[in-house]
């Protein structure tokens, strides 16, 4: 990402920087491929209507991280969602990573309380600072550092756990 700020970037050019943020922080919060690509639509539909203003980069990415956690948790807190009971999501071969290690990782994260999963997220996987997850996420950064914190914790405990199974 360069340092040169540009406001009105074309949608597509927007897409492309942060698709895999959006996409994974929507998978993070539903667990269900299916859902996190409607929120991955939504939240560009919604980037794209609203045209919405930024003083830099990080305003962007955290604007559209916000987003993407409000239209997940509309999704996750659905009254359909609660009165339905999901098909097997993770059948043999339906979602897998290349390795046995990774596919570890991500079931270990997956069980994760939502607090915990969406800060080790993006720490993680989208280089985020602490002070940028803190402005992201509206936390103050000595709760993300806690966070952050217990979240390897209970990783490491999983991951275990999974190791002697």
């Amino acid at each position: 990402m360069s340092n040169t700020f540009v406001q009105n970037e074309s949608i597509e050019t927007i897409i492309q920087r942060y698709k895999g943020t959006v996409y994974s922080v929507a998978l993070s919060y539903t667990n269900n491929q299916h859902d996190a690509d409607d929120i991955f639509q939504e939240v560009f539909l919604i980037y794209f209507k609203s045209k919405p203003q930024f003083n830099d980069e990080e305003h962007r990415k955290a604007w559209l991280i916000r987003t993407t956690m409000n239209c997940s948790l509309r999704v996750v807190d659905s009254t359909y969602r609660k009165r339905t009971v999901p098909m097997e999501e993770m059948e043999e071969g339906s979602f897998q990573f290349e390795t046995k290690e990774e596919n570890a990782v991500y079931l270990a994260l997956q069980a994760l309380p939502e607090k915990y999963r969406i800060v080790l997220q993006l720490f993680y996987f989208e280089d985020m600072s602490i002070e940028s997850i803190s402005k992201a996420l509206n936390l103050k950064v000595s709760t993300v550092k806690v966070q952050l914190m217990r979240g390897r914790e209970m990783m490491k405990t999983k991951l275990k756990e999974e190791e002697y199974q």
